[in-house]
C-alpha cells in the first residue's frame, strides 16, 4: 500500500494545474478539471479525484483525449447539445451547467446533453452547484462497460451514476450521488494498485461468479446495486445519455484508463428544475419531508457526511506519496 504524505489544498492544485497545461489544454480546461478533482478529493471520494488525473495526462499526451479541444454549445428550444470535442468532460460539463442555469431562469426547465465526452469525476459535484443557485438538478453518465445486463455475463452498460440535489431554505443543498454499480469502478482500481482485496458482493469474475481479486472483477463486470432493477437503471442512463447524444454505448466505449485506442466518446445528461416555475412553496414543503426525516435519531440526510470531510481537508490533504511525486514530475 502508499504511504501517505500530507499536502496542501494548494500545492496539489498547482501542481494538477501545471501537469494539465504542459500536455497542452487551456488554462480554462485546467481549471475545471482540476476544481472537480478537488472537491471529490476533498470530500473524501478518492476514486473520482488526483488518482484519476495521470490517466488524463497520459491520454492527452497520446491523442485519446484531444488538448486542443473547444467545446461547443447549440440550442433547441431548453434543451442545450455540447459537443465535448473528444476532450476533457470538465470544461464541457462545466460550460454546458453555466449556461443551462441561465436558461433556466427564463425557461423553467432545461436539458443540458454533452456528447462526445470522457470520465466528469463526481457527479454530486455538478448538481450541487446548481442547487446553490436555487434548481434541482439531476445529472447522468454512462461509461465504458463495466456491467452485464441482469442474467447475461458480458459487460455492456457502465457503472453509469445518477445524481441529484435541491436547495434548501436555509441550509446546505441536499445532495444524492450514486452510482448503479455496488460500488464506483474506481474503487476497485484502487485496490488493484494497492494489492487490496476486494469486499464479495462487489464484482463478479469473467465467469460470473462473485470475487475477492480486484484484478479479476476489472476483468470481469461490477455487480449492479439493486439487482435487476440496477441494471434496468443502467439500462436506462445509457439511452438518456449516449442514446440522446448518439455518442457511444458503454460497450462501444474504449478505457478511461489506457492511453491506446479511440477516445471513450461517453455522454452526459443534466436536467435542470426552477422551482419557480412551480406552484409557490417548494422550499417550506420540502422542508416539512426533511424534518421529519431528522426527527428520527441517526437519520442523516444525503451529502452531509461528505460535506462534514470537506470541510475537514480544506486546507490539507493526506495523499498517496507515488502520486505526489508523479504529480511533481509531470508539472515539470
Amino acid at each position: 500500500m502508499n504511504d501517505l504524505v500530507s499536502v496542501s489544498v494548494a500545492q496539489l492544485d498547482a501542481l494538477a494545474r501545471q501537469a494539465l497545461v504542459k500536455t497542452g489544454v487551456t488554462a480554462q480546461a485546467a481549471d475545471a478539471t482540476c476544481q472537480a478533482l478537488m472537491a471529490a478529493e476533498r470530500a473524501g471520494i478518492a476514486s473520482h479525484g488526483f488518482v484519476r488525473l495521470p490517466f488524463y495526462l497520459d491520454q492527452l499526451t497520446s491523442g485519446k483525449l484531444n488538448p486542443a479541444a473547444r467545446p461547443a454549445i447549440t440550442q433547441r428550444g431548453a434543451v442545450l447539445n455540447v459537443d465535448a470535442d473528444a476532450g476533457l468532460a470538465f470544461p464541457a460539463v462545466q460550460a454546458g451547467l453555466q449556461r443551462g442555469l441561465a436558461l433556466a431562469e427564463e425557461s423553467g426547465v432545461v436539458a443540458v446533453a454533452i456528447g462526445r465526452s470522457h470520465h466528469f469525476g463526481m457527479a454530486g459535484y455538478y448538481v450541487e452547484q446548481a442547487a446553490r443557485r436555487g434548481m434541482l438538478c439531476l445529472a447522468f453518465s454512462n461509461g465504458p462497460a463495466a456491467m452485464a445486463p441482469w442474467g447475461g455475463q458480458t459487460p455492456l452498460f457502465g457503472t453509469n451514476p445518477i445524481a441529484f440535489a435541491s436547495p434548501r431554505m436555509d441550509d446546505e443543498p441536499l445532495v444524492i450521488d450514486l452510482s448503479l454499480s455496488e460500488v464506483a469502478r474506481g474503487k476497485i482500481m484502487i485496490a488493484s494498485q494497492q494489492q487490496q482485496a476486494i469486499p464479495l458482493g462487489w464484482a463478479l469474475d469473467r465467469h460470473g461468479e462473485p470475487t475477492a481479486d480486484p484484478d479479476a472483477a476489472l476483468a470481469g463486470s461490477m455487480a449492479p446495486t439493486g439487482g435487476a432493477k440496477g441494471a434496468a437503471l443502467a439500462l436506462m442512463v445509457e439511452l438518456l445519455t449516449a442514446g440522446l447524444t448518439g455518442s457511444n454505448y458503454g460497450f462501444q466505449a474504449s478505457s478511461f484508463f489506457t492511453a491506446e485506442g479511440e477516445p471513450p466518446l461517453i455522454a452526459q445528461l443534466v436536467l435542470l428544475f426552477n422551482p419557480a416555475f412551480f406552484p409557490p412553496g417548494y422550499l417550506q414543503h420540502s422542508e416539512q419531508l426533511f424534518s421529519a426525516m431528522l426527527a428520527q435519531p441517526g437519520v442523516r440526510l444525503p451529502g452531509e457526511r461528505r460535506r462534514e470531510v470537506a470541510r475537514q481537508n480544506s486546507n490539507t490533504l493526506l495523499m498517496p506519496g507515488a502520486l505526489v511525486e508523479q504529480l511533481r514530475i509531470r508539472a515539470g
